[in-house]
Protein backbone atom coordinates (compact mmCIF):
# COMPACT_ATOMS: atom_id res chain seq x y z
CA UNK A 1 0.00 0.00 0.00
CA UNK A 2 3.01 2.42 0.52
CA UNK A 3 3.70 3.45 -3.01
CA UNK A 4 0.05 3.33 -4.59
CA UNK A 5 -0.77 5.57 -1.16
CA UNK A 6 1.98 8.17 -1.91
CA UNK A 7 0.79 8.56 -5.51
CA UNK A 8 -2.48 9.17 -4.62
CA UNK A 9 -1.34 11.46 -2.17
CA UNK A 10 0.74 13.05 -4.74
CA UNK A 11 -1.95 13.01 -7.48
CA UNK A 12 -4.26 14.83 -5.21
CA UNK A 13 -1.81 17.78 -4.41
CA UNK A 14 -1.20 17.97 -8.68
CA UNK A 15 -4.55 18.71 -9.07
CA UNK A 16 -5.17 21.36 -6.21
CA UNK A 17 -2.30 22.79 -7.48
CA UNK A 18 -3.32 22.59 -11.00
CA UNK A 19 -7.25 24.24 -9.22
CA UNK A 20 -5.02 26.76 -7.71
CA UNK A 21 -2.99 27.98 -10.46
CA UNK A 22 -6.16 28.58 -12.62
CA UNK A 23 -7.38 30.95 -10.05
CA UNK A 24 -3.98 33.07 -9.86
CA UNK A 25 -4.40 32.91 -14.02
CA UNK A 26 -7.59 33.94 -13.87
CA UNK A 27 -8.35 36.62 -10.93
CA UNK A 28 -6.05 39.79 -12.23
CA UNK A 29 -7.82 38.96 -16.08
CA UNK A 30 -10.67 40.09 -14.19
CA UNK A 31 -9.11 42.65 -12.78
CA UNK A 32 -8.41 43.60 -16.31
CA UNK A 33 -11.87 43.41 -16.93
CA UNK A 34 -12.74 45.41 -13.92
CA UNK A 35 -10.61 48.70 -15.18
CA UNK A 36 -11.40 48.37 -18.24
CA UNK A 37 -15.06 48.46 -17.62
CA UNK A 38 -15.46 51.81 -16.57
CA UNK A 39 -18.36 53.06 -14.80
CA UNK A 40 -21.18 50.61 -15.91
CA UNK A 41 -22.45 49.39 -12.16
CA UNK A 42 -23.73 46.68 -13.52
CA UNK A 43 -21.15 44.90 -15.32
CA UNK A 44 -18.22 46.16 -12.59
CA UNK A 45 -20.99 44.41 -9.74
CA UNK A 46 -20.82 41.42 -11.78
CA UNK A 47 -17.02 41.02 -12.31
CA UNK A 48 -16.14 41.96 -8.43
CA UNK A 49 -19.09 39.11 -7.67
CA UNK A 50 -17.20 36.88 -9.91
CA UNK A 51 -13.58 37.79 -8.81
CA UNK A 52 -14.77 37.08 -4.77
CA UNK A 53 -16.30 33.92 -5.46
CA UNK A 54 -12.62 32.97 -7.49
CA UNK A 55 -10.88 34.50 -5.01
CA UNK A 56 -12.01 32.05 -2.02
CA UNK A 57 -12.24 29.02 -4.34
CA UNK A 58 -8.59 29.81 -5.07
CA UNK A 59 -7.97 30.08 -1.32
CA UNK A 60 -9.57 26.58 -0.67
CA UNK A 61 -8.14 25.16 -3.66
CA UNK A 62 -4.42 26.22 -1.95
CA UNK A 63 -5.60 24.89 1.22
CA UNK A 64 -5.92 21.33 0.24
CA UNK A 65 -2.75 21.70 -2.14
CA UNK A 66 -0.96 22.69 1.17
CA UNK A 67 -2.21 20.11 2.81
CA UNK A 68 -0.80 17.10 0.54
CA UNK A 69 2.05 19.05 -0.13
CA UNK A 70 2.74 19.06 3.81
CA UNK A 71 2.10 14.96 3.29
CA UNK A 72 4.51 14.86 0.54
CA UNK A 73 6.99 17.30 1.92
CA UNK A 74 6.84 15.76 6.21
CA UNK A 75 4.56 12.56 6.03
CA UNK A 76 6.94 10.15 6.40
CA UNK A 77 7.39 11.78 9.80
CA UNK A 78 4.26 10.08 10.52
CA UNK A 79 3.81 7.70 8.50
CA UNK A 80 7.33 6.41 7.28
CA UNK A 81 5.80 2.52 5.70
CA UNK A 82 3.10 4.87 3.53
CA UNK A 83 5.40 8.18 3.00
CA UNK A 84 8.85 8.07 1.90
CA UNK A 85 11.29 11.05 2.68
CA UNK A 86 11.71 12.36 -1.24
CA UNK A 87 13.58 15.47 -0.25
CA UNK A 88 16.22 14.04 2.34
CA UNK A 89 19.18 16.32 1.84
CA UNK A 90 17.94 17.88 -1.36
CA UNK A 91 17.88 21.98 -1.26
CA UNK A 92 15.42 22.57 -4.13
CA UNK A 93 12.28 22.08 -2.04
CA UNK A 94 13.18 25.20 -0.06
CA UNK A 95 13.63 27.22 -3.63
CA UNK A 96 10.31 25.82 -4.74
CA UNK A 97 8.55 26.42 -1.40
CA UNK A 98 10.28 29.85 -1.29
CA UNK A 99 8.41 30.69 -4.80
CA UNK A 100 5.01 29.13 -3.94
CA UNK A 101 5.26 31.75 -0.83
CA UNK A 102 5.98 34.54 -3.22
CA UNK A 103 2.94 33.29 -5.71
CA UNK A 104 0.35 33.06 -2.80
CA UNK A 105 1.75 36.46 -2.35
CA UNK A 106 0.34 37.90 -5.76
CA UNK A 107 -2.53 35.97 -5.15
CA UNK A 108 -3.59 37.79 -2.07
CA UNK A 109 -2.37 41.25 -3.57
CA UNK A 110 -4.82 39.91 -6.21
CA UNK A 111 -7.43 39.57 -3.37
CA UNK A 112 -6.92 43.17 -1.80
CA UNK A 113 -6.95 44.84 -5.21
CA UNK A 114 -10.39 43.29 -5.87
CA UNK A 115 -11.07 44.18 -2.30
CA UNK A 116 -10.23 47.42 -2.91
CA UNK A 117 -12.78 48.00 -5.92
CA UNK A 118 -15.78 47.60 -3.48
CA UNK A 119 -14.32 50.23 -1.45
CA UNK A 120 -14.18 52.77 -4.47
CA UNK A 121 -10.48 52.54 -5.08
CA UNK A 122 -9.17 53.04 -8.12
CA UNK A 123 -7.22 49.81 -9.60
CA UNK A 124 -3.46 50.32 -11.89
CA UNK A 125 -4.46 50.74 -15.29
CA UNK A 126 -5.42 48.26 -17.60
CA UNK A 127 -2.13 47.84 -18.78
CA UNK A 128 -0.13 47.15 -16.22
CA UNK A 129 -2.84 44.35 -14.73
CA UNK A 130 -2.06 42.72 -18.25
CA UNK A 131 1.72 42.85 -17.54
CA UNK A 132 1.58 42.04 -14.01
CA UNK A 133 -0.91 38.83 -15.21
CA UNK A 134 2.30 37.71 -16.40
CA UNK A 135 4.35 37.16 -13.52
CA UNK A 136 2.93 33.97 -12.10
CA UNK A 137 3.80 32.11 -15.60
CA UNK A 138 7.30 32.76 -15.20
CA UNK A 139 7.50 31.88 -11.48
CA UNK A 140 5.35 28.52 -12.28
CA UNK A 141 7.91 27.38 -15.09
CA UNK A 142 11.03 27.83 -12.41
CA UNK A 143 8.80 25.89 -9.94
CA UNK A 144 8.33 23.12 -12.40
CA UNK A 145 11.76 23.12 -13.57
CA UNK A 146 12.93 22.69 -10.03
CA UNK A 147 10.42 19.88 -9.45
CA UNK A 148 11.43 18.29 -12.08
CA UNK A 149 14.94 18.88 -12.57
CA UNK A 150 15.76 18.94 -8.92
CA UNK A 151 19.38 20.47 -9.15
CA UNK A 152 20.61 20.80 -5.92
Amino acid sequence: MGPAFYLWIKTAHIVFVIAWMACVFYLPRILVNIAEAGEDPAVRARLVLMGRRLYKFGHNMFGMAFIFGLALWQGWRVMPSRLPNMVAGMHWIDAKLALVALVLVYFIACGRWLKGVDKGRALPSAKTLRIFNELPVLVLVVIVWLVLARPF
